[in-house]
């Protein structure tokens, strides 16, 4: 993404966003929460500072177990049930973003596969992606 800010927002529109940094990361994860939370095989997040980002609208929040024990902390619209946002304690400046929820997707480039181990056979991966089996190196 290279035209900040940028913005997004849920299906029905309740919860909107503003961001003024550029991603830090692009992500794409294959874990089993992930595929449960977006329905569908994998997850894209983008990752940019916390303090970048302003929510407009009420985010409702589900505390899910990550494989290593530690939480992550989804949040959503409470309206509509579009996941939005993953927040980490390992990562406390930094919020990730479902890629999907943003309005212009067309300039993301994932950098990175991510828990690799539980993606889905059918699923083609960029072999000229890094891949890791589970998180990325911090």
């Amino acid at each position: 993404m290279t035209n900040t800010p940028y913005t997004g927002g849920c299906l029905c529109g309740a919860v909107t966003y503003e961001v003024t940094a550029e991603p830090m990361m692009t992500g794409i994860c294959h874990c089993k929460n992930c595929q449960r939370q977006a329905g569908s095989a994998f997850s894209i997040l983008t990752a940019v500072p916390k303090s970048a980002v302003t929510v407009t609208g009420t985010l409702t929040e589900f505390e899910d177990t990550a494989d290593s024990g530690n939480p992550v902390f989804r949040r959503f619209c409470g309206r509509c049930g579009s996941p939005l946002f993953s927040l980490v304690p390992s990562a406390p400046d930094m919020i990730f973003i479902k890629a999907g929820t943003l309005d212009d997707t067309s300039s993301l480039e994932p950098q990175v596969h991510f828990w690799c181990d539980s993606a889905q056979p059918w699923v083609p991966i960029d072999e000229n992606l890094p891949q890791t089996p589970k998180n990325p190196p911090s």
